[in-house]
């Protein structure tokens, strides 16, 4: 079994310190946010007064692709955190399979080629740093939004300011 040794836990820049801290974050969120639902309709970015007042030339949302609701977000951000927490293969578990049986699937899919050329060898430490950094730049991008949606949720919704 891996043991994380307590210099590379203690370290701020390591994966498993971006982690916890994201997960962290994520239960502050779900601890925080006892009523869900009273986040519908509530628009993720802040908007000022003068950005409150509806278009007449397009009443298109500006951003189609972005989650449209504060609780379409708190729901994104829960759902990545038991994926981080339990793995994807909790939800192919779910379909009855044991894991063994996914396994085998899994394996059964997958193309049978000969070994890793040379060329590709030499890649793949090129390819983890690349994806290792998208990682820390995801999980610091989604630590922040959860930490944002908690903070907004306690000014909002804590604080009786609750306006739809």
């Amino acid at each position: 079994m891996m043991q994380i040794s307590s210099d590379s836990a203690s370290n701020k820049h390591s994966l498993i310190n971006v982690m916890h801290r994201f997960i962290a974050a994520a239960n502050n969120m779900d601890e925080t946010i006892m009523v869900p639902s009273l986040l519908r309709d509530l628009p993720l970015e802040e908007q000022a007064p003068s950005e409150m007042e509806p278009n007449n030339n397009n009443q298109e949302p500006q951003c189609p692709n972005k989650q449209r609701d504060m609780y379409e977000h708190y729901l994104l951000l829960k759902s990545i955190k038991n994926d981080m927490e339990w793995g994807m293969l909790k939800k192919e578990m779910s379909s009855g399979a044991s894991f063994l049986e996914m396994a085998v699937k899994q394996e059964e899919q997958q193309p049978v080629t000969g070994d890793l050329l040379p060329a590709d060898n030499a890649d793949l430490e090129d390819q983890f740093h690349y994806h290792l950094r998208g990682l820390f730049g995801v999980l610091s991008k989604l630590t922040m939004q959860a930490d944002n949606l908690t903070n907004r949720y306690k000014r909002e919704i804590g604080g009786g300011n609750f306006m739809r």
